[in-house]
């Protein structure tokens, strides 16, 4: 019988508040109900590395409170002037 998958987070951009790296436990806030929370976080390739401030997307949730994560792709990258 399938999982029940929770897609809440899925396509949700979070910044990296802790490093992200295969073997670690990183960090990152995310935009969830109403407010901005913390998530534990680990990269969803299992080899890439998210410093401290990178803006990442979210590519699968896992309740509670964990998330895997992706480089952010340039199309949804804010524009910054440079």
């Amino acid at each position: 019988m399938p999982r029940n998958v929770d897609r809440s987070l899925t396509g949700k951009i979070g910044r990296v508040t802790g490093r992200v790296a295969p073997g670690t436990i990183g960090e990152v806030m995310l935009p969830f109900r109403g407010g901005t929370s913390a998530f534990h976080a680990h990269p969803f390739d299992k080899e890439s590395v998210y410093a401290v401030g990178d803006e990442v997307l979210v590519i699968y949730y896992e309740p509670p409170q964990t998330v895997f994560v992706d480089e952010l792709p340039d199309v949804l990258r804010r524009n910054t002037g440079r």
